[in-house]
């Protein structure tokens, strides 16, 4: 089977054995609780089936549980999920049923999108590969419980991992439910949500967006449970995944619906849009839609074309219109929308005018899964300070990233230096600059295409011909910048490395007589050697300080960590 076809039973019996073993712990502490009542059988019983005695743990019923049998209405005994060994399938199906019916918090999310006996293309799986499944999830010692964990949200990471797992094997599928895990953590750094937000997602996938989000609250020492995170997806088995993906990550304040978010927004609020204090997205690229389904029209300013595949600043129109009046937004786009003409030059004509588009970022090649299609981040803000009125920040950075096999990735470097370059507006040469109203609309007529901003395009190489022709380094060359920065940070001289030749020319000294021998030489200067002592010894300070706040997470550590890492 491909992937993309099994995952829904991996995550469904992952979810199921999770339930159940937190429904066994809890079980547990019942009994210990109401041990005074060992010598009133019948009433435990009772107790021990009531739902409302489970509080907020979600209630298995007895033909879900993992490691107990039961009696069925004909009074034959029927053994527990892990001892099944005939129409397994059917038997899982009625487990996830039953679970369902009893947890409203679960109402369509398992048994609607998650059949154990779907058969995918010509394969129906035959009940040895399920029992060697429940096998797998039956060995000695894992119980799915958190005291088991070594940290609260390692279920949460696994389910991650195989989501991203699942997602690298279905190939151009992959893009449909999850967004790569470092372009999600750029966007959130990005936006910054706090503790009260709302966070809204209305293409949510897998609910990336929304967990990092919870997760950036947590690491900026504020309470992510007074978070409230939203979110809307089309596709039901999605839907169903992101909903999981929540509650194995122990987050409980959500509201996840399964609807077509441009067609039909579902997240309201007296009767019309909800607003949210940051928006999250990265909505499918170059789709169509029909005008004539869509409700709450007056989300969008202008029609983008109905065919062609131009449906993208619908939802960028969408997402605003979802935006409480100092709301942030943060979304993946094509380039495309930057620059094409028609409709969409009008809608871009309304941002710009209205003064809602805060940067522009263009993020590097080859970070989604199967397209090439190039790919940037648009931050909206509605409530832009003084200093950024009729201005917008283009960022290019899409020649920093590390090349992969099949994918390329944010490296952690390049997150942080989009993020900081974008937070304090920084302008650096061909990477980023503050643009003027004027100067997009007169200049360049509202085309937004980052490169007629932000050139990045190397400096050509200079050529020396006489070098090429009689060798020798020209002195040019090594009075560059890239050399002086070496003499500045190590002490390294000219003298080190070469020695003069003919006039303008250099050549190297005599002890280096192959490339490998560079190397030799410039770690035994002295300079160097000290330069590296000084750091070692400085990282060494810094540790024996910093490694107490990277073991405790109290308020207040990361203030406590930047002022030593300053000092230093």
């Amino acid at each position: 089977m491909d992937a993309s076809e099994f995952k829904e039973f991996i995550f469904g019996m992952l979810f199921l054995k999770r339930l159940s073993d937190e429904f066994d712990l809890k079980r547990e502490t019942i009994k210990k609780d109401y041990a005074h009542l060992r010598d009133q059988p019948e009433l435990l019983a009772e107790l021990l089936e009531d739902k409302a005695t489970y509080g907020e743990t979600f209630f298995v019923p007895i033909r879900a549980r993992w490691s107990e049998s039961w009696t069925d209405e004909n009074g034959d005994e029927v053994p527990a999920l892990k001892d099944l060994k005939h129409d397994i399938g059917n038997m899982l199906n009625k487990a996830i049923a039953a679970v369902e019916d009893e947890n409203d918090a679960l109402a369509g999310v398992l048994k609607n999108n998650i059949d154990f006996n779907a058969v995918k293309g010509k394969t129906k799986i035959p009940d040895q590969k399920w029992k060697d499944l429940l096998d797998h999830f039956s060995q000695p010692g894992f119980v799915l419980v958190n005291d088991n964990f070594e940290f609260p949200d390692l279920l949460g990471a696994a389910y991650e991992y195989l989501i991203k797992f699942f997602a690298d094997s279905a190939g151009k599928k992959g893009g449909e439910f999850h967004t790569p895990g470092e372009v999600v953590r750029l966007l959130v750094q990005i936006v910054k949500p706090q503790a009260g937000h709302e966070v809204y997602d209305p293409t949510m996938g897998s609910g990336g967006f929304l967990i990092q989000s919870h997760q950036y609250v947590e690491e900026q020492g504020q309470d992510p449970n007074d978070l409230a995170l939203f979110g809307q997806d089309s596709n039901g088995t999605v839907w169903s995944i992101c909903v999981m993906n929540m509650i194995l990550h122990n987050i409980t304040r959500f509201t996840i619906e399964n609807g077509d978010t441009l067609e039909n927004p579902l997240i309201l609020e007296h009767n019309t849009v909800r607003k949210f204090d940051r928006v999250l997205a990265n909505p499918p690229f170059s789709q169509n839609y029909s005008r004539a389904t869509l409700k709450f029209p007056t989300r969008f300013r202008e029609w983008c074309p109905e065919t062609g595949k131009k449906a993208d600043l619908m939802f960028v129109q969408h997402m605003l219109a979802s935006l409480k009046p100092d709301g942030h937004l943060a979304t993946v786009m094509p380039h495309g929308v930057l620059f094409r003409g028609g409709k969409e030059k009008l809608i871009r004509e309304l941002f710009i005018t209205d003064d809602v588009i805060e940067a522009i970022i263009s993020l590097p090649p080859g970070l989604f899964y199967g397209t090439g299609i190039p790919a940037c981040v648009i931050v909206m803000n509605k409530n832009k300070p003084d200093s950024l009125r009729d201005k917008v920040l283009f960022i290019n950075a899409d020649r920093e990233y590390a090349e992969g096999k099949n994918q390329n990735k944010l490296r952690p470097e390049d997150t942080e230096k989009i993020d900081f370059v974008f937070t304090h507006k920084l302008e650096l040469p061909k990477y980023s600059r503050l643009v003027t109203k004027a100067e997009i609309v007169d200049q360049h007529d509202y085309n937004l295409n980052i490169r007629r901003y932000v050139d990045n395009t190397p400096d050509p190489e200079p050529e020396d011909v006489q070098a090429h022709l009689l060798g020798g380094v020209p002195e040019a060359e090594v009075s560059s910048v890239a050399f002086a920065n070496l003499r500045k940070k190590f002490g390294l001289q000219v003298e080190t490395l070469f020695q003069p030749e003919r006039t303008g020319y250099l050549a190297f000294e005599k002890a280096i007589d192959k490339k490998a021998a560079i190397k030799t030489v410039i770690e035994a200067e002295a300079s160097v050697q000290a330069t590296f002592t000084h750091h070692r010894e400085n990282l060494e300070a810094w540790w024996q300080v910093a490694q107490h706040d990277f073991a405790w997470r109290g308020q207040g550590s990361m203030e406590r960590f930047l002022t030593v890492e300053l000092q230093i």
